[in-house]
């Protein structure tokens, strides 16, 4: 693939740097906010921001200037922005290396983005188990308040923020923006049934903007460079920008990879992370954490953007991609994804909190040799009774493994029911007990 400048990475790609104040501000940090706190309107950085085609880097891909300009502009009382730093999501690990190698850069995208909708409160919910991501990103809130970037009258232009830190308590489901509100007003994260929406009614019951890590660590670059410059990378004019993907399983350079969004996963998985990790070819892919749908060897060269993904039947979704070799069970890697979305349902909706023991049942007794031809056509009836009808997209997210695998590879789960056993293992296993390939 043609050579592209990393914009997020970049900083923690040079030798010697340590995510410290001094260091960003030697790499230009801070230069966005001087640009525009005072010399350039609220109203006019969202229209930035809209102009770039920055889209939420968390999941769902929501324009975020169209976001923050739902804000209410008449609102009296107060309003509130937050980072979702809750990165919860199996197969996904960039936020945590944004906020633990270059803080200042997501706390200056804070700053602009609070600036923009007018707010005086920020609040960084952190995923509870990221105890040194917390650390290091209280050190940074310390030194932007000594050097004047945060607290009243931020360098002089009459504006003022405090950004507070909250630590989250290891619910995977407080990650959807809503439940994320409700644990931090203290209770437990549930999500909340939709309208009215965050916008409005969001935090305390104020008008509040959530945002991803890696979405507002994109603004100061946008700022400082402009929409254009932004809005010219990637597969305009719906995924612009590049995009950090998480590169996990089978291949033989795992890590967070920075690339323009539209590439292939051709290019990627065989170029950028060296190709398979062993002499098996390629035999499935999640490309977008979890929640997406698998993809099989046929998708190599769909484009890693929002549009293309859709088309294919998955998503974009964390960014997360899992990739599988050749005698990786498929109704394995279905039961063990399962598991973690049973063990993490809220159990608000009927259909997700019951439904997800069912499935993981149903799967576990394929898995092990139990299974009957008739579970395979449950199977979909059950997935087709949880889609759409739970008050989040979790209920979504925990059939797209199973919908996904039967749909690609539905002999491999036929040839466990007439084994009755996993064909990818040595032996029989006797009881129902989940064991790792």
């Amino acid at each position: 693939m043609n050579k592209y400048e990393p914009i997020l990475l970049k900083n923690m790609m040079q030798p010697g740097y340590t995510g410290s104040l001094a260091d960003y501000e030697r790499a230009g940090g801070y230069q966005a906010l001087r640009k525009a706190l005072g010399k350039i309107a609220p109203a006019d950085i969202i229209e930035v921001v809209k102009k770039s085609g920055l889209r939420g880097r968390g999941g769902a891909g929501f324009p975020t200037g169209v976001k923050w300009s739902f804000i209410p502009k008449d609102h009296r009382g107060p309003r509130y922005l937050i980072c979702n730093a809750d990165e919860s999501e199996p197969g996904t690990f960039k936020d945590r290396q944004l906020m633990e190698r270059d803080p200042h850069q997501m706390i200056e995208g804070m700053i602009l983005a609070a600036y923009a909708i007018s707010t005086l409160i920020a609040y960084i919910y952190i995923r509870g188990e990221f105890v040194l991501g917390a650390k290091i990103l209280e050190n940074a809130l310390a030194e932007a308040y000594r050097a004047g970037y945060l607290g009243p009258n931020i360098l002089g232009s009459g504006f003022a923020l405090d950004i507070y830190m909250h630590r989250g308590a290891g619910a995977y489901i407080c990650g959807e923006e809503t439940a994320l509100l409700e644990s931090m007003e203290g209770k437990r994260g549930l999500p909340r049934t939709k309208p009215p929406f965050p916008a409005t009614h969001g935090l305390f019951h104020q008008p509040t903007v959530v945002n991803n890590v890696e979405t507002l660590a994109n603004v100061p670059h946008i700022v400082n460079r402009g929409p254009e410059w932004f809005a010219s990378i990637g597969h305009p004019p719906k995924s612009t920008g590049t995009r950090i993907f998480c590169l996990s399983g089978h291949v033989k350079r795992p890590g967070n990879y920075e690339v323009p969004m539209g590439i292939t996963f051709r290019e990627m998985i065989y170029e950028i992370a060296g190709g398979m990790r062993g002499d098996k070819p390629l035999k499935a892919f999640i490309p977008g954490g979890a929640s997406a749908a698998f993809l099989t060897p046929e998708h190599l060269d769909v484009k890693m953007d929002f549009d293309s993904l859709a088309q294919a039947g998955s998503m974009l979704g964390s960014g997360g991609v899992t990739v599988m070799e050749e005698g990786t069970c498929m109704v394995w890697a279905a039961e063990n994804l399962l598991q973690f979305f049973n063990h993490e349902s809220c159990g608000k909706c009927t259909p997700c909190r019951e439904g997800s023991l069912w499935l993981l049942q149903i799967l576990r007794r394929i898995e092990h040799g139990h299974g009957r031809q008739e579970d395979l056509d449950l199977l979909l009836r059950l997935c087709g009774n949880i889609a759409g009808r739970t008050v989040c997209a979790f209920g979504d997210a925990e059939i797209a493994p199973i919908t996904s695998t039967l749909q690609h590879f539905r002999d491999e789960y036929e040839a466990h029911i007439r084994g009755q056993r996993c064909p990818f293992r040595p032996q029989p296993v006797a009881d129902l007990i989940t064991v790792g390939h």
